[in-house]
């Protein structure tokens, strides 16, 4: 009954997981949205990226033709939003995604072969604001390699493009810290901590999610894999920067110094492509509803747990 509901592209799926998002968000906000004027404020900007990330993440995919014309995908979004709302509470972790994001969006689009210097800078850049806010995105740079191996293996010059939006960013830093704090570069600006401490994660409810988050993970990866052999030549190289977004995604959330689910956040976007190609050629139609059943059921009986 879910995947019908979502097995056409509609207006109505927008609605129904942005609403879905905002109600995640305003329970997972609700002290933060109802203190002081200047709180709610910053609160509700944390809302309204949210929100966009659904309109974004959907564009991203019919602009570049990764799915078939269904909603599968920002439904599965929506899910791993409901599978780790702590993600919604950081609004560096929001802000971060968001620009990485931006970054996909361009090195997916280099499939067209229309801007590709254009391309290649505005990725360095998105990755390197990413950084600013999440200093372990940088590894998203990891992509910007792969892109340029698939897109400009014959053209040098390229290759230093990236590198130029990146120190772009650098120089917009130093001025803007020299204007303001008298300094080149802050300790602030490059938090570089890690943590390999998983203790966090030996309780019922962070072994039954991740139970259900990487099984379907690598099953549906393991199938993505395989199924890029048959796409259309133009579009494989989109795919394997897909894939490869989500394995980086995940060597974030192992490093990442604070373990509270939020640090899956990078892994949204791409495990909800990777879930969709994968539904949408499933002829068994019970096998669609247990996938999606366990995204819906895991978070609610993780708070009994």
């Amino acid at each position: 009954m879910i995947t019908s509901i979502f097995s056409k592209s509609k207006p109505i799926n927008f609605i129904m997981v942005a609403g879905f998002v905002i109600i995640l968000f305003v329970i997972s906000n609700f002290s933060q949205l109802f203190t002081d004027v200047n709180t709610a404020l910053k609160t509700s900007i944390k809302l309204v990226v949210a929100v966009f990330f659904v309109f974004l993440l959907d564009f991203i995919i019919s602009k570049n033709n990764l799915t078939k014309k269904n909603g599968y995908a920002i439904m599965t979004f929506g899910l791993l939003f409901g599978l780790f709302p702590e993600a919604l509470k950081h609004s560096d972790l929001l802000i971060a995604n968001l620009f990485v994001l931006f970054a996909l969006r361009r090195l997916i689009s280099l499939q067209t072969n229309l801007h590709i210097k254009k391309k290649f800078f505005d990725a360095g850049f998105w990755v390197m604001m990413a950084t600013l806010f999440y200093f372990w995105a940088i590894l998203f740079f990891a992509v910007v390699i792969v892109a340029l191996i698939y897109h400009s293996k014959n053209n040098l010059k390229n290759v230093i493009i990236p590198f130029v939006g990146v120190a772009t960013v650098i120089l917009l830093l130093i001025a803007y810290n020299i204007s303001v704090y008298d300094t080149y570069i802050k300790p602030t600006n490059f938090s570089r901590y890690a943590s390999v401490d998983y203790s966090v994660y030996n309780s019922g409810e962070f072994i039954l999610k991740f139970t259900v988050l990487f099984t379907s993970f690598i099953w549906t990866l393991i199938y993505f894999f395989r199924s890029i052999q048959d796409k259309n030549k133009k579009l494989k190289p989109s795919f394997f920067l897909i894939a490869w977004s989500s394995v980086i995604a995940i060597l974030i959330a192992i490093i990442a110094p604070v373990k509270n689910g939020s640090e899956f956040i990078f892994l949204f976007a791409p495990f909800s492509i990777i879930m969709a190609n994968y539904i949408e050629v499933v002829s068994e139609k019970w096998f669609k509803e247990v996938f999606i059943s366990l995204l819906i059921i895991v978070p609610i009986v993780s708070l009994l747990l």
